[in-house]
């Protein structure tokens, strides 16, 4: 197994509600990351084609508006299938970096839409996809959600990568399923830019014990296009409407890089990975220091899906 690997948490702004600009940036952001000689990258939660900060989509409760649904349209149809062309361009991207690419989009299907990480390998193969399990608080009139079928683990030369999106990872058996896994490189995602986030980056290298890749968009009210409408949400906003505070912490809880707030900026570093072994001498969640005796976690993986077609055994 490598003992290093270099990795970038890219902190940048999406074109806001345009999959295709933010496609292009993306791919000029990963083709300077591969120039570098990073070898796994991680970008923010639906970065494609945006986190949608305070869009309301005409709603309250008891009711919805037309003009909410032609941005809930607008959104979906800046949303990306899965496989697709916008996943085309961004295997290749990765095969001609040369590096493991992870990525928030807002993923569509058959008219639903999920906040979804994929994971992209080396060889631009699509290695894995995660649907966020619980959408939280608004989120839930925009995106459904995940099943435990999508909860993949990317094994990489230097140990298997996962990652859970926002606040998923404030629910601690979804941690758990992860670390289980023996997960040594943990990839956070997000939309929260508070400190109390960056004490949960720090408490899961600690509970984990792995190298934990915070990732965040940098987005103010100017980035948005003027002819988006439901905005109710924007007066109470801050002109900066998320700073950022990407971060890269290492198994004892030790930032490694930033974090970062308040501007575009791409964190590198090198990651020592014998790290992760030596931080587990005196702490392994689930390993000596489990108690399977006294606890158990059934994670359940298989698809589930609101209808099924067959046809009954006769004989």
């Amino acid at each position: 197994m490598a003992r290093s690997v270099k990795v970038a948490v890219v902190q940048a702004a999406p074109v806001v509600m345009n999959r295709d600009a933010t496609v292009e940036k993306c791919l000029s952001i990963i083709a300077d990351l591969g120039r570098q000689g990073v070898e796994l990258a991680l970008f923010p939660e639906v970065f494609i084609p945006c986190y949608p900060r305070g869009l309301s989509f005409g709603t309250f409760v008891g009711s919805r508006s037309p003009e909410g649904r032609r941005e809930f349209l607008r959104y979906h149809d800046n949303s990306v299938d899965v496989p697709g062309e916008t996943t085309r361009l961004l295997g290749e991207a990765a095969a001609q970096a040369g590096l493991y690419l992870s990525i928030g989009v807002t993923e569509r299907e058959a008219g639903t839409l999920y906040c979804t990480l994929l994971h992209f390998a080396p060889d631009g193969t699509l290695a894995g996809k995660h649907r966020k399990l619980k959408p939280t608080a608004a989120e839930r009139i925009i995106w459904g959600e995940g099943d435990g079928s999508t909860l993949p683990v990317v094994a990489t030369p230097w140990g298997n990568m996962a990652g859970l999106i926002c606040w998923e990872n404030y629910m601690p058996l979804a941690r758990a399923a992860l670390y289980g896994k023996n997960v040594v490189l943990y990839l956070a995602p997000t939309a929260d830019s508070r400190d109390s986030w960056q004490a949960t980056l720090r408490h899961i290298a600690m509970e984990g014990r792995c190298f934990v890749l915070g990732c965040n968009q940098f987005m103010t009210k100017a980035m948005f296009p003027e002819d988006i409408g439901c905005r109710e949400g924007f007066a109470s906003l801050p002109d900066v409407m998320c700073p950022g505070g990407s971060a890269i912490v290492d198994p004892l809880g030790n930032y490694v890089a930033g974090p970062v707030f308040g501007r575009e900026e791409t964190l590198i570093a090198e990651l020592d990975m014998s790290a992760v072994a030596a931080s587990r001498f005196d702490f392994h969640v689930t390993g000596h220091y489990s108690r399977p005796d006294v606890f158990r976690l059934e994670v359940d993986e298989t698809p589930r899906a609101g209808i099924h077609y067959g046809r009954e055994n006769s004989g």
